[in-house]
């Protein structure tokens, strides 16, 4: 009997997924896997070693404070440099530091001051590496299907973020935290090894200025002079420093007081993730014209979570409410990169995002030490309804600018400041205590 199949075929890319795409996207999820295993394992390597309670934010304090002191340097950089090169050294820093912090646990020497150290390494590595991520992929797709790119891109990371941190929960479970440890920075081994593949034969030659301080001048006119853009950054550093508050600090006390125990807290988070997945698949299908108008407007249910925890609700609402959140700041943050891909010119792409961390980055450690304070202060249930009022207050603020609400998805690249909406030719004065660069 002849057989009437053909050949197999092979599954076809869409467009919008080349080599480059592919390559930073497989790169992301194997280091995001690792990663979000890393994170559950540092805090019990420190607690292993009899370090408290304290030690454990000490040391996530060390990664988040060289990440906020070199990542504007990290973007001059990678607006000057071969954003790959940048990204491979960075990871490479990453991997060996991971790696020492692995044999440390592992053979039973560790101290606190040494995980410290280690992390903060990690951080600075972090710092170089965010920018030039963010503007090599923001560099790899172009045309009207860069939205569903970015979507897809998001829809891998928070994917792996997902499946890694239950994955590296279980496993610090089952074989320690060393071995999670080393897993990590195999892990970055990996996706160094993935991203010193990319081609980058068709990304023009950097010419960076005079100096690096000029660069980062460039760049910061590159910001005030759009007010969709300072806007929202500013929006966002407070917005990420109260909703950090929040979820990293009130979140788990009133879990233990009121819901019962670290286990509805946890199925929360974990709807939250399942819900930036479900997020980046509705925005692999919807691309909506005015794209900050439709961002800006998704951030508003992040003032729901606060609101839940103050009540409390029961578990069963505090889960749809952290669903609905995860699905909203994807909308926000797809709608966010396709802004920046639009609207900001391909070289400059790196410094734009370093100053959009500082702003996400900048205030979220004192947010958290200042919680305990607050909560002191005025009461738990005022604190978190003060979280909330500030989201609100501050997105019903944001809309009220008129290039938010009226930047428009187009396909054509970006040209110069003054041919674009929402921007001018040259800056008008910066408040020297105003928008510090988000999202």
């Amino acid at each position: 009997m002849t057989s009437t199949r053909g050949p197999a075929r092979r599954p076809v890319r869409p467009s919008w997924a080349g080599r480059n795409y592919v390559l930073l996207t497989g790169a992301a999820v194997v280091s995001g896997l690792g990663s979000s295993g890393a994170l559950v394992a540092g805090a019990f390597a420190v607690l292993a070693v009899g370090g408290s309670a304290t030690d454990v934010g000490l040391v996530a304090a060390a990664r988040t404070v060289p990440l906020i002191v070199f990542v504007l340097i990290g973007g001059a950089l990678a607006d000057r440099l071969p954003r790959h090169r940048v990204m491979v050294a960075a990871n490479t820093l990453n991997c060996v530091s991971q790696g020492l912090f692995a044999v440390l646990v592992l053979t039973g020497t560790a101290h606190v001051w040494q995980m410290a150290l280690l992390a903060a390494l990690g951080g600075t590595g972090q710092a170089f590496f965010s920018p030039a991520a963010e503007g090599m992929m923001l560099a790899t797709v172009s045309g009207s299907e860069s939205g569903r790119a970015f979507a897809a891109f998001r829809m891998g990371v928070n994917g792996a973020g997902i499946l890694g941190t239950g994955l590296g929960g279980a496993l610090v479970a089952a074989v320690g935290p060393g071995w999670v440890l080393a897993i990590d920075s195999a892990a970055f081994a990996v996706a160094g090894g993935l991203r010193a593949f990319l081609d980058v034969r068709a990304v023009p030659e950097r010419r960076g200025g005079t100096s690096l301080l000029g660069d980062l001048r460039e760049g910061w006119r590159e910001v005030v002079g759009r007010p969709w853009l300072w806007s929202i950054v500013l929006q966002f550093a407070v917005v990420n420093a109260v909703v950090a508050a929040a979820e990293t600090v009130y979140g788990p006390l009133v879990a233990r007081e009121r819901l019962g125990g670290p286990q509805p807290w946890g199925l929360a988070l974990s709807a939250f993730g399942v819900g930036t997945v479900l997020g980046g698949l509705l925005m692999t299908r919807w691309k909506p014209r005015r794209l900050l108008l439709a961002g800006v407007l998704a951030v508003l249910p992040l003032a729901l979570p606060s609101a839940a925890l103050a009540v409390p609700v029961p578990t069963p609402a505090l889960v749809a409410v952290m669903f609905a959140t995860g699905v909203s700041v994807e909308v926000f943050a797809v709608a966010w990169m396709s802004a920046l891909h639009q609207e900001i010119p391909e070289e400059k792409f790196s410094r734009v995002s370093s100053y959009d961390w500082l702003g996400s980055l900048a205030l979220v450690p004192l947010a958290t030490a200042a919680a305990g304070p607050v909560q002191d202060a005025v009461g738990r249930p005022a604190a978190l309804w003060g979280c909330s009022a500030l989201v609100l207050l501050l997105t019903l603020a944001v809309l009220c600018v008129p290039d938010v609400r009226r930047l428009t998805r187009r396909t054509e690249p970006a040209g110069p400041p003054a041919e674009r909406p929402g921007a001018t030719a040259e800056p008008g004065p910066v408040d020297p205590v105003g928008p510090v660069p988000s999202a």
